[in-house]
């Protein structure tokens, strides 16, 4: 039998985070996201108990201010992509800014500095992987995700699509379905 489910990285490091900041009586506030603020300067100990108690769960500490910078750039596009409706009356550019009270500029700057690629670039592959997901676990039709997504056309997104994966939605899809039945067979037996 399988079971898809469906999950939220932000929910989840969220509740670790409280989890595990409360294991250790460290008093806090989270602010944004992938921001914590302490009330009161971390001592080495509880800074390495810390980190060896997110570790398991994938969640690092980062000291470096722009790599910092472009962990909330890239939080801040995945909020955007999966959960702010009103994100589709905004530019990425206008909507980094806002977000993060940078010049859009910087911030581009800052994230091919670090990533020795573009937000445009990074922006497109969250946007494709985002129309796998709701290919894989919806039964929406391309024009839909396309609307979601907020592509001009399904040609816009399909070219895309096709550019980062290799394979257009159409043939994603069929890949997809035969799974699901060849899965559905084997089950049964």
């Amino acid at each position: 039998m399988k079971l898809h489910v469906k999950y939220d990285f932000n929910t989840i490091c969220k509740a670790v985070l409280q989890e595990q900041l409360a294991a250790l009586s460290i008093p806090y506030s989270l602010h944004g996201l992938g921001e914590i603020e302490f009330e009161r300067p971390l001592s080495a100990d509880q800074r390495n108990k810390l980190i060896a108690s997110l570790s398991p769960y994938g969640i690092e500490i980062i000291d470096d201010q722009k790599s910092a910078l472009v962990q909330r750039i890239k939080e801040t596009i995945t909020n955007m992509i999966l959960h702010d409706e009103q994100a589709k009356n905004y530019k990425v550019s206008s909507y980094l800014s806002e977000k993060l009270n940078y010049s859009y500029v910087y911030l581009s700057n800052v994230f091919s500095e670090v990533t020795y690629s573009s937000i445009e670039n990074f922006v497109i592959l969250k946007k494709i992987d985002h129309a796998k997901s709701l290919i894989i676990n919806n039964d929406y039709t391309l024009t839909e995700i396309a609307y979601q997504l907020n592509y001009s056309s399904v040609a816009h997104l399909s070219y895309q699509f096709k550019k980062t994966t290799g394979l257009t939605p159409s043939t994603f899809q069929k890949i997809i379905q035969r799974r699901r039945v060849n899965g559905s067979l084997r089950s049964n037996s």
